[in-house]
């Protein structure tokens, strides 16, 4: 089968076409690569274009016999999307709903959606489960619950099968070597820290540190790249074997502070991070921690790499490199 994957010369893109690969399937990579990069495109063909021109979409799932599509491009930056909504409206939602059209006119009906737990917004009970409200506080988060609302509506009008997941804090890198975290700028944890311990940047800034927390920083939920790439080969699975459309949580299950993250660093790699401690960020909650049970349960799924030690040696062993 030949799988569209829409952003797949990104940071989850490329690892999920390195997991089709390995599952039998063909993927196709589709990116116009502002934010990707074309040396992260090793398996199957890389399409070079953008999902804001239509007529190309339908034309590239047409000539190479799609059959599924697995949508990850989209803008991710929290920040930049409160002070630049309609860049993230426009490109996450309008350009979704244009490879929807696309799809749809050309006869294919199965799609993975690259959601994210953004779209809860302030956590009312940890851990977070999919019936958690959804509430973003964030357009970054306010687009992707767009999404997921349209798919549940073509699922309804146009017999659309679906499967939205929801990441937590993805990190790591391809446990090969051959893939990795580059984004810029960066903005993700791991990598800054392992950018410090290897002198590419003079300190971490730790945002915040009298939260009601074992060490007052921040808590977040690390499930390795590896690990949720697998979990879109499971959906792809899952949707072919007549699997109702649902949302999961993709997440580790085990929350990490700031300084439990810096620590793994330094025991990984035998180095220093120095650190600055600066006050908090508006809208960041003491904690974040998905329960995942659901995609345990409905796709056999599990998360072996998903703690800190392996996230951390991965991430490590790819930007020495």
């Amino acid at each position: 089968m030949k799988v569209l994957v829409t952003g797949g010369a990104g940071y989850i893109g490329s690892h999920t076409a390195k997991a089709l690969a390995r599952s039998g399937f063909d993927p196709v990579t589709l990116d116009n690569l502002s934010m990707g990069h074309e040396w992260a495109v090793r398996w199957g063909p890389l399409v070079r274009g953008d999902l804001s021109d239509r007529d190309f979409v339908q034309a590239a799932i047409t000539f190479h016999r799609i059959e599924a599509v697995i949508h990850f491009a989209a803008y991710a930056y929290v920040g930049e999307s409160i002070h630049a909504p309609r860049k993230y409206f426009q490109n996450n939602v309008s350009n979704t709903l244009n490879l929807l059209g696309a799809m749809l006119d050309a006869g294919v009906k199965r799609i993975v959606f690259s959601s994210t737990c953004a779209t809860y917004g302030d956590p009312l009970a940890i851990p977070i489960t999919e019936d958690h409200p959804q509430s973003p506080v964030n357009p970054y988060g306010e687009s992707k619950l767009f999404v997921e609302r349209v798919l549940r509506w073509y699922e309804k009008a146009y017999g659309l099968e679906w499967m939205a997941l929801r990441y937590f804090n993805v990190a790591g890198a391809d446990v090969d070597g051959e893939i990795g975290e580059d984004h810029d700028p960066e903005t993700h944890l791991v990598p800054l820290a392992v950018q410090v311990a290897l002198g590419l940047r003079p300190e971490l800034l730790v945002f915040g540190v009298d939260y009601d927390t074992p060490d007052g920083t921040a808590v977040r939920d690390y499930v390795h790249v590896s690990d949720v790439a697998e979990a879109h080969v499971r959906a792809l699975h899952y949707l072919i074997g007549g699997g109702r459309p649902v949302a999961l949580n993709l997440g580790s299950e085990v929350g990490s502070s700031i300084r439990e993250i810096v620590s793994a660093v330094e025991r990984v790699s035998g180095r220093r991070v120095g650190t600055r401690d600066v006050a908090r960020r508006a809208g960041d909650p003491a904690k974040l921690l998905a329960d995942a049970s659901r995609a345990v349960e409905i796709l056999g799924w599990s998360h072996p790499l998903s703690n800190p030690d392996a996230v951390v040696e991965t991430a490590w062993r790819w930007h020495r490199r």
